[in-house]
């Protein structure tokens, strides 16, 4: 008989999806409700309160049921002409690229090394140099643990006339620092699946006034993701189409456990744990002679995750499943840092104390 879900709670340390929280899990058992009707009224009003508040604006978030690949779509259908400037720095940045010329955008990228942070002033430059009406970033690179410093690139960006901001921060929402409306973000992303501590399935976004403008007169923003209609059923308290209700049972009680921690407290302890590795990558390094090394540079570190660069005679896979032997679940590298890299997943309702048992057995097996 497998023991209790509350006995091997911190135990999943990957960068997503994140490990969720057994009564956050037991919420999605309520029995079901008409999505068009009262009882989803006040659920969406409960839900916009507390994820207004995640995404520290007064704006709707609109709730889609799709992955945040969905939203990243949305963004570039709704939000972009013809012409995009891509900010590039790992897999995830260069798939949002991938994703607008998929939708029939003209794109052109701005590529730094893998693990390291856009420069505002190259963003500034670039657009100084060519006719866009859009540029995409991601927040937190997963694939890299790099942050990219998010507001200073919207101040570059707004010098620009007529160029909207279009942010993935899928690993930074609900870990990770984000004032939307303080940092003017255009529009601002995030699936459920990740430092919201959520089962996969959702996904949220917050848009400015200035997009849903764009939204208005776009051409090939097709139906499912169409902002407009988002907003519209939004100012009555629903969906456009028929939403997860589970799933927004879970989204319901995350909330509350978010507000009781609080943001603030919520991001400390996201930086605390992100910080930690990068104490226990010097030890290991100083103390025991192995050559690991924190892939992003300091001060452009997500509080969410941290990659970590192997020496030349280990090989990432085998410390995954040096791990997974001792119960515990990490990351691999991702692409071209697969054999490279591992990534510690340190987002959602891990705790310290949790992050030292995973690292106790990265030991174990480095040593």
């Amino acid at each position: 008989m497998e023991p209790p879900l509350s006995e091997v709670f911190g135990r999943f340390f990957l960068p997503g999806p994140t490990e969720v929280h057994p009564d956050v899990l037991q919420a999605q058992a309520r029995a079901l409700i008409g999505h068009r009707g009262p009882a989803i009224k006040e659920l969406m009003g409960e839900l916009q309160t507390g994820l207004k508040d995640v995404f520290r604006t007064e704006s709707p978030v609109m709730i889609s049921t799709s992955s945040a690949t969905g939203l990243m779509e949305a963004a570039v259908r709704n939000g972009a002409r013809s012409r995009v400037l891509s900010l590039v720095n790992g897999a995830f940045s260069a798939r949002f690229a991938d994703i607008a010329r998929a939708c029939g955008l003209e794109v052109d990228t701005l590529d730094v090394e893998w693990g390291q942070a856009l420069s505002p002033d190259a963003v500034r430059d670039r657009l100084s140099g060519g006719d866009y009406d859009a540029v995409t970033v991601v927040h937190s690179e997963t694939s890299t643990g790099a942050l990219n410093p998010l507001a200073d690139i919207s101040r570059a960006v707004r010098e620009s006339d007529d160029v909207v901001l279009l942010v993935d921060s899928v690993t930074g929402v609900g870990g990770v620092e984000v004032l939307s409306d303080e940092w003017q973000l255009d529009f601002v992303l995030t699936g459920s699946q990740k430092a919201l501590a959520l089962p996969p399935g959702l996904a949220f976004g917050v848009a400015s006034e200035r997009l849903m403008e764009r939204s208005k007169t776009a051409t090939r923003k097709g139906v499912y993701f169409d902002l407009e209609l988002f907003a519209k059923q939004l100012d009555n308290l629903q969906t456009p189409t028929t939403p997860a209700v589970s799933l927004l049972y879970a989204l319901a009680e995350q909330l509350r456990r978010i507000s009781a921690e609080g943001m603030v407290s919520r991001w400390a302890r996201h930086r605390t744990m992100a910080e930690r590795c990068e104490q226990w990558v010097a030890t290991m390094r100083a103390e025991h002679g192995v050559g690991l090394s924190v892939l992003a540079p300091e001060g452009a570190r997500s509080p969410t995750v941290t990659c970590v660069a192997l020496p030349e005679d280990v090989e990432g896979p085998s410390v995954v499943a040096g791990v997974k032997e001792r119960g515990f679940v990490i990351g691999g590298g991702y692409g071209k840092l697969k054999s490279t890299t591992f990534r510690i997943g340190h987002m959602g309702d891990h705790s310290p104390e949790e992050l030292e048992a995973v690292l106790e057995a990265l030991e174990e097996v480095l040593t």
